[in-house]
């Protein structure tokens, strides 16, 4: 078994975020046809920023993102670089009939390792989650920490 004094000369960490963003003005705009397309450019932005991503998802309005990041990169640095590069890449692509914008806010959640699975299936199954739930209360659940838990 190693000592403690070599494991403390390394940088460990398992700090999850689970990243939640919208169109802007909430519109309908991440269309079925590419928004597989858009989800693998997103998760190379995050692979290319030296982070983990683990799942992109979300429906026509908004996405979800969970991702193992290190402890030395900044969020909202990270959560800019996404939106500008994503952005970019649908306007660039015309992808929708008139440019493409995030808005400006974002959530962020933290997340143990023990919510691994649940946070994954929650992000997975976003198109049956919303079927019941509008965008709106879904986000406020997030917001409230002690009913998230039953929401993810």
């Amino acid at each position: 078994m190693l000592k403690l004094k070599y494991i403390m000369s390394n940088t460990y960490s398992k700090i999850y975020i689970h990243l939640v963003f919208a169109v802007k003005n909430r519109e309908a705009l991440i269309n079925k046809k590419w928004k597989n397309e858009l989800y693998k450019y997103i998760h190379g932005i995050i692979n290319n920023k030296k982070q983990k991503c683990i799942i992109v998802n979300g429906v026509e309005d908004h996405i979800h993102l969970f991702i193992g990041i290190r402890p030395s990169i900044c969020i909202a640095d990270l959560v800019k670089d996404i939106k500008t590069s994503s952005s970019n890449f649908i306007n660039e692509k015309r992808l929708t009939s008139k440019p493409f914008y995030w808005q400006n806010g974002y959530g962020a959640f933290s997340h143990s390792v023990n919510d691994l699975n649940a946070v994954y299936n929650y992000i997975s199954r976003q198109e049956e989650h919303h079927n019941g739930q509008s965008f709106h209360n879904e986000f406020l659940d997030l917001l409230n920490e002690k009913d998230r838990k039953s929401v993810v």
